[in-house]
């Protein structure tokens, strides 16, 4: 297990007649991710609402600004619970044994049009034996052919923009690795978090995008942009792509500040907790496999 501390700190000033704020911030309740604290702050006196969507365990939370300053801080103390599995040993589920919840992570969306990338796929990784190798290799060919640059992207640019100019920032590795594995027909998803162990060279710790893919009946974590450690990864959001789950959307006339985040693991003085590291095996937070009765021929 892996105790995290995080806390973000957001500041915005909001222009007349005032703005209206959604956030995904909040760390999602699930079964392999267990929050043992957690306290919001909002610095205006105004009426705010939090809610679930039940399918992804996103938390939302909901307010209208008044004009003037307003900073949002979020802190909390969270349980991290891994499946570890050797990687020879997580297989691809074919589509016709897929769970009917993950259908519709093989479909393109907006910013992964795996429709069109259907002949790259198969070109680089169609010839390769099916499993967790194959989307290893999708992960590291991602990474080798677009290099990490901040400020190269903005909030439409898509896997093909990504695949065409070959830089970006995580949102965008993940789009293609996920683009990819759909044009293969395995199922792959979008989520949200922290960066934890975030190269200080490359930026300071940040809200980072990630990637989920079906194998072997569990969701496994890989990160393409190889700037941070999965073990260290906490869920915020999880959808078919960024456009699901914006840790910020606005509207109105507001000017926005960049993020302060701070992140650490915690240690226990019976060596109870592990510290997040880079690992060779597969790595799921599917702590109760749920999809344990698809079989896997």
């Amino acid at each position: 297990m892996v105790r995290l501390e995080l806390s973000i700190e957001l500041r915005y000033d909001v222009g007349v007649p005032g703005g209206d704020f959604v956030f995904n911030i909040h760390g999602a309740h699930t079964r392999s991710q267990v929050i043992q604290s957690e306290s919001l702050l909002i610095s205006q006196a105004v009426t705010s609402e939090i809610f679930t969507i039940e399918a992804t365990h996103n938390r939302y939370l909901r307010l209208s600004a008044l004009p003037g300053p307003l900073q949002v801080n979020y802190n909390a103390v969270l349980d991290l619970h891994h499946v570890v599995a050797q990687a020879a040993d997580v297989f691809e589920v074919p589509v016709a044994q897929l769970p009917p919840e993950v259908l519709s992570y093989i479909y393109p969306s907006r910013y992964c049009q795996s429709d069109r990338l259907s002949a790259v796929a198969m070109a680089e990784f169609g010839y390769m034996q099916r499993g967790y190798s194959r989307v290893k290799c999708i992960e590291n060919w991602v990474r080798s052919h677009v290099c990490y640059t901040s400020n190269t992207s903005t909030s439409t640019t898509s896997a093909i923009d990504t695949l065409v100019d070959r830089v970006g920032v995580c949102r965008d590795f993940a789009h293609l690795m996920i683009a990819l594995c759909r044009a293969l027909s395995i199922p792959a998803r979008f989520v949200t978090g922290i960066d934890f162990g975030s190269n200080p060279l490359l930026r300071p710790s940040d809200f980072h995008a990630y990637v989920e893919v079906f194998l072997g009946n569990r969701w496994y974590m890989f990160d393409p942009s190889g700037i941070a450690i999965p073990m260290g990864f906490v869920r915020f959001g999880t959808g078919r792509d960024a456009a699901d789950v914006s840790f910020a959307t606005i509207f109105g006339d507001v000017m926005t500040q960049a993020p302060v985040i701070h992140v650490a693991a915690l240690t226990h003085p019976d060596g109870l907790w592990e510290q997040p590291r880079h690992r060779d095996e597969a790595i799921s937070t599917d702590a109760a496999n749920a999809y344990a009765t698809v079989g896997s021929d």
